[in-house]
């Protein structure tokens, strides 16, 4: 992918520290859009007992879940697909072919007169929200001089954090005043502002060398990464035909096991829909085990959370959110400086204790009670947080520093659908291993409180032995050169040489 600024003037003193002319406008611009299109990604977390009450709508609470699951699998299904996109059109094409789909999408969702048009309004906008994550990651990267690119994923991390945490905090104050259309309403305005600010501050320019599009690739990706994360989203739920779990996992499974198979042999002539040499760097490698178990953990814990605080401890949910959010606020505030500090010292004395962090709350997370304090439960959500905080930023920084330029769309795209896959795997796990000890123990009598709670606690053992996993692979971690090879170079050498 092109990056549509001006180039500098020359000076006669370089200045590798600085951003290219437009950089910052360009940064922040993709920095305010994510902000916004995530932010409305977990909006409808809170809105499911709305929707079903709603009399137009007319659905029962499995037809309103599937305004997340639906969001989910467009995202699943898409992002594998923008490493090919930001190699094929410029920043400004996908930019605003991205801003609009997710503001027609805001739209239709808003003023949708039945529930197949809401769920459309909700596809549509996932399809934009796929696409500006990995452009802004990879527009970091190619902007951004490398050593200053950690605090930039710092604020990048900010993004990440916050805008999830605050999706359902606003949609709920926004339920309390006004109806669930304004969730839409009032996000679809902001998104057009920053449409708009994007279509008039990126240039316009043309991509170089664009890859050949292969269209048995586009459906063996929607299959193979669509079907695993529906599949996943399946475990624990109940009254399911038996057949419709195992058959997704399935197709998913082989599905994705040819889409490999086939990238593997496109990416010789660098005509792959996602290339997997990014694999062929360990520290890319390395970086990205870490990020799948940190987000398992995390989505993991935020499906659990909730269910522990109301179902188990009582508690209503204004003070579920109240108890959830100052991690998240944590979490991203802590960002920039966290990439600053990444920046100054490398990823090791970040990462490592980070990780340990981590690994500390999850098992505090073992030791819950019915009759645990709420500020004990805050501040072990607190402490969790934190290990992200100091986690998160160097691996973003790493994982895409590892690799050669041309791989950085490719790999933000491999980023983002690790962080899908893994949330969902995450949840599911979670989710799972709750209720099944759930059944069992309320089939002994067991209170269903008490029983949740229990399964909750065996949950995050697994996620806690597990994490350990991770707590290895941060020791192999350290900060990539500022400039990485370009394998491809070294293969045409070798040819010309022999």
């Amino acid at each position: 992918m092109q990056i549509d600024t001006q180039p500098t003037r020359a000076t006669a003193r370089p200045a590798p520290e600085r951003l290219p002319a437009g950089g910052a406008v360009i940064i922040a611009t993709l920095l305010v859009s994510a902000f916004v299109v995530i932010l409305n990604e977990t909006a409808m977390n809170v809105a499911i007992s709305t929707l079903v009450a709603d009399p137009v709508l007319d659905i029962d609470e499995r037809a309103a879940q599937w305004l997340t699951t639906a969001f989910l699998l467009t995202m699943a299904i898409v992002i594998p697909i923008t490493g090919w996109l930001m190699a094929r059109f410029t920043t400004r094409t996908l930019f605003v072919a991205a801003m609009t789909a997710f503001v027609v999408g805001t739209v239709l969702a808003g003023v949708a007169p039945s529930f197949p048009l809401l769920l459309l309004g909700r596809v549509v906008q996932a399809s934009g929200t796929a696409v500006v994550f990995p452009l802004l990651m990879t527009t970091v990267m190619q902007l951004v001089p490398p050593a200053r690119r950690g605090a930039f994923m710092g604020t990048i991390s900010l993004v990440m954090s916050v805008a999830p945490a605050l999706g359902p905090t606003l949609s709920g104050t926004i339920l309390q005043f006004a109806s669930w259309r304004w969730i839409f309403l009032g996000v679809a305005p902001l998104a057009l502002v920053m449409l708009v600010v994007g279509a008039r501050s990126l240039k316009r320019g043309t991509a170089k060398h664009p890859p050949h599009l292969d269209v048995v690739s586009i459906p063996l990706a929607g299959l193979g990464f669509g079907g695993l994360v529906y599949g996943l989203s399946l475990i624990g739920a109940a009254d399911l035909p038996a057949w419709q779990l195992p058959t997704a996992l399935g197709v998913g499974v082989v599905s994705l096991a040819l889409f490999i198979l086939r990238q593997r042999r496109l990416q010789r002539t660098d005509d792959a829909l996602l290339d997997l040499r990014t694999f062929r760097h360990p520290l890319f490698t390395a970086a990205v085990v870490v990020m799948g178990l940190a987000m398992a953990a995390m989505f993991g814990t935020l499906i659990m959370l909730p269910l522990i605080l109301q179902d188990s401890m009582g508690l209503e949910p204004v003070q579920v959110g109240l108890i959830t959010l100052p991690g998240a606020l944590l979490t991203g505030l802590l960002g920039p400086v966290v990439g600053r500090l990444y920046d100054r010292f490398g990823p090791r004395p970040l990462v490592i204790p980070g990780a340990l962090v981590i690994l500390t709350a999850l098992v505090l997370y073992t030791q819950l009670h019915i009759s645990t304090p709420w500020y004990v439960v805050l501040a072990m959500q607190v402490t969790l947080s934190l290990g992200f905080a100091f986690t998160f930023p160097p691996l973003f920084t790493v994982s895409l520093g590892a690799l050669p330029k041309h791989l950085y769309g490719h790999g933000s795209a491999v980023l983002s659908t690790v962080q899908q896959v893994a949330g969902a795997a995450g949840t599911a796990a979670f989710v799972t291993i709750m209720a099944t000890r759930q059944a069992q123990l309320v089939a002994e009598g067991v209170a269903s409180g008490e029983a949740l709670l229990e399964g909750a606690r065996i949950a995050f053992m697994g996620a806690a032995a597990l994490w350990t996993v991770g707590v290895v692979a941060t020791l192999w971690l350290r900060k990539p050169a500022d400039v990485v090879p370009d394998e491809r170079e070294h293969v045409e050498q070798a040819g010309a040489a022999a």
